[in-house]
């Protein structure tokens, strides 16, 4: 089991997520921000590397206006082997890669000019995966979308568009359950038509749960992940901010609230995303909370740094 957080690394003093405005747009300005973010990507891993982290969700603003139409440079030719580069550092230290488009990436949209635009971040996304040579366990994640007043015909046309994407989209894409439209019974009925991993959002699952869930909903879900193709069950894991708003992500971990997490997904194997606002300093105590969880331990004792 490994653990990790999203996109940002508050503590190297570098960010991988820079970009700037359309209309400062020009190719040198694209070239210099794509550097700088794949230059600061590599010394977060290697942070993450360095604390036991195995696991990590890679911004979506990697490559600023990449599926854009301003944006014709060819960055995949240009930066080749810098992303070949990464991709083996990451496979030579066995870390779980994911990213996910923002909110806006909306494939069951009544809109079908949305829907392309959705296709194309889409792509994007796996075009980063596939420059570094990562197999089908690194995953895209998105959110079932909008209801449009009608849930039952929404989901038809999410199955529809999902039959529409590239191959090389479908296989990394898996859908997680949210706070309010689509829980975890709304994906496991969309995996049981074109068999889409589910992935399980902890604290999503707490603000929108039915309680006529079908059986053992944690196995029920884990269940639509093919451990050969799509690697170990990803879960995001996040708490309520104290006096925060009932939506609010933490931010910083909750201990005690981790460890009753830890102990209802056993005994199940999984990769955990942590979705709290201090990312990294969350993610290293969440690690030493879970030190003497048996899927933690057996994978540190794998690795040549781990304990």
């Amino acid at each position: 089991m490994r653990i990790g957080y999203p996109c940002i690394n508050r503590t190297i003093g570098c960010n991988a997520n820079k970009t700037f405005r359309l209309k400062s747009y020009s190719e040198d300005r694209l070239k210099k921000t794509i550097k700088n973010n794949l230059d600061c990507l590599e010394r977060i891993l290697t942070f993450n590397r360095e604390n036991n982290i195995f696991f990590f969700r890679i911004t979506s603003d990697l490559v600023p206006f990449a599926s854009h139409p301003i944006n014709r440079f060819n960055w995949k030719k240009h930066f080749k082997e810098k992303f070949v580069k990464i991709g083996e550092y990451i496979a030579k230290n066995r870390m779980r890669i994911s990213m996910h488009p923002d909110q806006f990436t909306l494939i069951n949209s009544v809109r079908t000019d949305i829907f392309e635009r959705a296709r194309k971040e889409l792509q994007y996304h796996a075009d980063i995966l596939n420059l570094m040579n990562l197999d089908t366990s690194a995953k895209i994640q998105i959110h079932v979308g909008g209801v449009y007043g009608d849930k039952r015909r929404s989901i038809r046309r999410f199955l529809s568009r999902f039959k529409k994407l590239d191959s090389s989209i479908k296989n990394r894409l898996v859908i997680e359950n949210d706070d309010r439209l689509y829980s975890l019974n709304d994906c496991l009925e969309i995996n049981a038509e074109v068999e889409i991993p589910v992935l399980f959002d902890y604290f999503h699952n707490k603000l929108n749960f039915e309680i006529q869930m079908r059986g053992n909903y944690l196995e029920n879900t884990f269940k639509t992940w093919n451990s050969k193709t799509d690697g170990l069950p990803m879960a995001d894991y996040s708490s309520q901010e104290v006096n925060g708003m009932r939506q609010k992500h933490s931010e910083t971990i909750n201990v005690k609230d981790f460890c009753i997490f830890l102990e209802e997904t056993k005994p199940f194997d999984l990769d955990i995303m942590l979705e709290i606002k201090d990312k990294e300093k969350s993610a290293i105590k969440a690690l030493n909370s879970a030190i003497k969880d048996v899927r933690v331990f057996s994978f540190l004792q794998t690795t040549s740094s781990g304990i």
